[in-house]
C-alpha cells in the first residue's frame, strides 16, 4: 500500500468539474501547514511547474481500469485509460504543467492548472527544458480535437 500526504491545496474559482476553458484559470496553491514555506524557494525563478494533484471527487464506482470512449463520443476511437488524461483513472492522479506567475510565502500563484478549488496538491516540480521531450511529439486527431477548446481562453 502506498499512503501519499497532500503537500498543498488548490484555491481558485472553479468549484463544478468542466472539461474545457482553463487556459485562463487563476489558482493559488497553498503549501499545507506540515510543509515548511522554504520548500517553494525559488521555484518563481521558472517560468513552469508540474503540478501533480487528486481527483479527490471521482467517486469510486466512476473509475475506469480498461478503455473507453474519450469524453464517451462515440466518434472518437475506444482507447485505454491509460491512453488519455481522463479523470476516472485508477488512481485518480492528474499532472498539468503551469506557468508559473508569482510567490508569496506559502502561496504560489500559477495559471492554467486544470484542477478545481479544493483539489489536493501531492507534488510541485520545476519544468526544465532537459526534461521535456527531445523528439517531436505526435498524437492521434482525435486526441487533438479533444484539446481544442481545453485551454481556451474565454
Amino acid at each position: 500500500m502506498i499512503q501519499l500526504k497532500p503537500i498543498a491545496v488548490v484555491k481558485n474559482s472553479r468549484s463544478e468539474i468542466k472539461d474545457d476553458d482553463w487556459g485562463d484559470v487563476i489558482s493559488i496553491i497553498e503549501l499545507d501547514e506540515s510543509m515548511p514555506e522554504d520548500a517553494l524557494l525559488e521555484i518563481e525563478s521558472f517560468s513552469h511547474a508540474e503540478v501533480i494533484f487528486y481527483f479527490h471527487q471521482v467517486a469510486e464506482e466512476k473509475i475506469q481500469h480498461g478503455s473507453r470512449h474519450p469524453r464517451n463520443n462515440a466518434d472518437w476511437p475506444k482507447v485505454g485509460i491509460l491512453s488519455q488524461r481522463g479523470k476516472n483513472r485508477p488512481n485518480r492522479l492528474g499532472a498539468t504543467i503551469v506557468k508559473v506567475l508569482k510567490r508569496d510565502g506559502r502561496q504560489l500563484t500559477v495559471q492554467g492548472l486544470d484542477a478545481i478549488d479544493g483539489t489536493p496538491v501531492l507534488d510541485i516540480k520545476p519544468v526544465m527544458k532537459e526534461f521535456l521531450p527531445r523528439e517531436e511529439i505526435h498524437q492521434p486527431d482525435w486526441a487533438k480535437e479533444l484539446m481544442k477548446n481545453y485551454w481556451e481562453h474565454k
